[in-house]
């Protein structure tokens, strides 16, 4: 099968670094394989770390592998952190963590005025040029939950350990403080170019092909704390992080409500009503095992779908 191919070329003796990017669970088995090879993996594949965070970075810990994060956050993240003798970011003298988000199209927006938003304005981005479903999580603020929890994972910090700042000009792609006061940040245009340069050269240098930034023409950097209010699917995302598998649920019940939405059959303001019921209906348990997630995936996508059948999304607050 397909998946026992790349099972077969992630593992072999002379392959040293693979990209993991495939979207979605099909990503997450050869993903695995390689973290058990002891591979050198620039991770593209959220699945790994949102939905199997626990089981994959155990994986990783006994491979041996080396992991190098390709989203531009965590990318920048790791650029800010000094590197200890194993390889691995030494995380030993910082305070906190700064998670950048651009507060997508909607930004400054109340929650009653977001009832009508139609997919075509979710997709807008003003900064970034993506897919509609990755669009559609970063209009809910529903992609930095998921960046959060990737964080958490990455980096060996609680949730509390991350502060989320909203930045407009996503210039700023993150920072780390430091227990002496300082504060280091990454900046640079928003293209994936950076990152992607950046994971296939390291720990050296390459040209990526990106215009340079022009601080000056920048101008102002704007910095503002998210509106959980008006944007509750992050504040959903903050509490299933502490819950023993609440992330694979929330990710698997946001990719139903966004299909759903981007299909017309819910509002944008019911997403997080459908991750929220899904939440609700699902027995949590921390997944040890590829199938487990699976199961705990599964069960969530239905109990979303269960949701937007019963219409009761439309009767929630």
């Amino acid at each position: 099968s397909g998946a026992a191919v790349l099972d077969d070329l992630v593992t072999e003796p002379n392959v040293d670094s693979v990209v993991a990017g495939i979207v979605g669970f099909a990503g997450l088995r050869p993903t695995l394989s390689a973290a058990r090879a002891g591979k050198t993996i620039l991770l593209a594949n959220k699945e790994a770390l949102v939905s199997a965070g626990g089981l994959f970075m155990e994986t990783v810990r006994q491979g041996g592998a080396t992991l190098l994060p390709v989203d531009s956050e965590h990318n920048a993240m790791h650029q800010c952190l000094p590197v200890a003798s194993d390889g691995r970011p030494d995380m030993a003298d910082v305070e906190k963590i700064i998670l950048t988000a651009s507060g997508g199209p909607f930004r400054g927006r109340s929650r009653s005025s977001l009832d009508a938003v139609t997919p075509a304005e979710a997709c807008a981005h003003p900064n970034w040029s993506m897919g509609q479903k990755i669009s559609v999580d970063s209009a809910t603020l529903a992609n930095k939950g998921l960046e959060l929890a990737e964080a958490c994972w990455l980096f060996d910090r609680s949730p509390d350990e991350i502060e989320i700042v909203v930045h407009p000009q996503s210039i700023v792609h993150s920072m780390i403080r430091y227990r002496d006061g300082s504060v280091l940040a990454q900046l640079g245009q928003p293209d994936m170019r950076t990152p992607i340069a950046y994971c296939l050269a390291w720990p050296e240098r390459v040209d990526a092909g990106v215009e340079a930034l022009d601080i000056v023409s920048a101008g102002r950097l704007d910095f503002e704390a998210p509106d959980l209010e008006a944007f509750p699917c992050l504040a959903l995302a903050q509490w299933a992080i502490t819950q023993p598998g609440g992330m694979c649920v929330f990710s698997a019940a946001n990719e139903i409500a966004v299909a759903a939405f981007l299909a017309g059959e819910i509002r944008f303001t019911d997403i997080h009503r459908v991750i929220d019921a899904a939440l609700k209906a699902t027995d949590l348990a921390e997944p040890d095992s590829l199938d487990a997630v699976q199961a705990l995936d599964q069960k969530a996508r239905e109990a979303a779908q269960e949701s937007i059948a019963s219409g009761l999304t439309r009767s929630g607050s």
